[in-house]
């Protein structure tokens, strides 16, 4: 899809989904295959750079935290002239199961990753379903 067909595309018609390996080196395979659809969408380089540390967080939090199997849907809207990429993660929820501690991790290492997408996105936020968990962050691109 061109640009121009990408700008002229109605809400939901860009949308790329990529299966996430349960595995520690899945995230930067993943963030390599973002930031090429990333670039046929011709956002600013801060924008990219914005969405690529969403898609980090996101994914690392499914990786430590969730079961698998886990799946990043990425997609371009353009409700208003601004613009939105929305970054989604689903997984089969909570890796620990109810009344279990999760495990303990060092603060100064783990723990800001939810904080780091609460402050770059514009919306964010986490549905439970039948399927599992989303946890989703939207950024307004700012672009017309």
């Amino acid at each position: 899809m061109t640009t121009a067909q990408l700008a002229a595309a109605p809400r939901g018609e860009a949308e790329h989904v990529f299966s996430l390996p349960h595995t520690p080196g899945a995230v930067s395979g993943v963030r390599r295959r973002i930031r090429a659809v990333l670039a046929d969408w011709n956002l600013a380089a801060d924008r990219v750079e914005d969405v690529l540390l969403v898609v980090s967080e996101l994914l690392t939090n499914a990786v430590v935290h969730a079961l698998p199997p886990a799946t990043l849907t990425l997609s371009w809207s353009r409700p208003d002239l601004r613009g939105a990429v929305r970054v989604e993660v689903t997984d089969m929820g909570p890796a620990c199961p109810a009344g279990l501690a999760a495990p303990a991790h060092d603060p100064d290492e783990h723990g800001r990753g939810l904080d780091i997408v609460t402050a770059l996105a514009a919306r964010c936020g986490v549905d439970a379903h039948a399927g599992g968990t989303s946890r989703w962050a939207e950024l307004h691109i700012g672009r017309c």
